[in-house]
């Protein structure tokens, strides 16, 4: 009887949809030889951000540091509220992941595994980041800044920034590049975009890739939808010419 081949697993934007979440890997049923890997944004905007850290935490599942674990820790990553950074926070989502820990708030070790988690994974030929790269900086000199907020000028880049690697992200909703659906993974001149918006209501898809046997699984946390999909049925290819077009207009007077 033949072994079946350890799989890579990679899992979009999870944004606090723990039932969500649940219903996808139920459908995926990764085995313990099988890797998963989040790409940050565990938290924020859903309603059970502290169920979904503990369920990563506790399966010690690789996870990347996303812009909303980072804005949290602005916040009270050296144990003091930083006001500055407080509302801003509360505003991109932090307000349900206040609720979703209750009284007790935030307890101290979820705050330092966040702080511990890595801003970048390199599996050989796939390279999992959390928003991308600036593909005029020198890779040692960036930083989280890049590698978790970072959109347009990674997007719109013309050739592939690793000649040998897939760059695999979330951060940036695929619909709202130039021409891709909701619930479309978004692919580019060396990467390719899995965060389809599971907590915006024009979406609602959580997308997890097997990267091994190039399928995407989804589900839409509103309606409970389950569909597994060949990955080249689920991309929309990016014309980078576009997108940068796309950020002109919106930056128009």
């Amino acid at each position: 009887m033949s072994k079946m081949t350890p799989r890579r697993i990679v899992i979009g934007d999870v944004h606090g949809h723990y039932e969500g979440l649940m219903t996808l890997l139920e459908a995926i049923a990764p085995s313990s030889n099988d890797s998963v890997y989040f790409l940050g944004d565990l938290i924020d905007r859903g309603p059970h951000s502290a169920q979904v850290v503990k369920f990563v935490k506790q399966n010690s599942y690789h996870c990347l540091l996303g812009n909303h674990e980072q804005m949290l820790l602005d916040v009270l990553g050296d144990g003091q509220i930083y006001g500055p950074a407080l509302q801003g926070w509360l505003y991109s989502g932090g307000h349900a992941t206040v609720n979703s820990y209750g009284e007790a708030g935030i307890p101290t070790e979820d705050i330092e595994w966040m702080r511990s988690l890595p801003t970048y994974l390199d599996l050989g030929d796939v390279w999992l980041v959390h928003a991308g790269v600036h593909p005029q900086i020198p890779f040692e000199k960036q930083t989280a800044e890049e590698f978790c907020w970072i959109r347009e000028e990674f997007h719109s880049i013309p050739q592939p920034y690793f000649p040998d690697k897939l760059i695999v992200t979330g951060h940036t909703i695929t619909f709202t590049l130039p021409g891709v659906a909701p619930g479309k993974l978004a692919q580019g001149n060396g990467w390719l975009d899995i965060d389809t918006g599971a907590y915006h209501q024009k979406s609602g898809w959580l997308t997890g890739l097997d990267i091994t046997n190039s399928l995407v699984y989804q589900v839409n946390v509103a309606r409970r939808r389950v569909r597994k999909l060949p990955l080249k049925e689920a991309v929309t290819q990016i014309d980078p010419s576009q997108v940068s077009r796309m950020r002109r207009q919106m930056l128009r007077p």
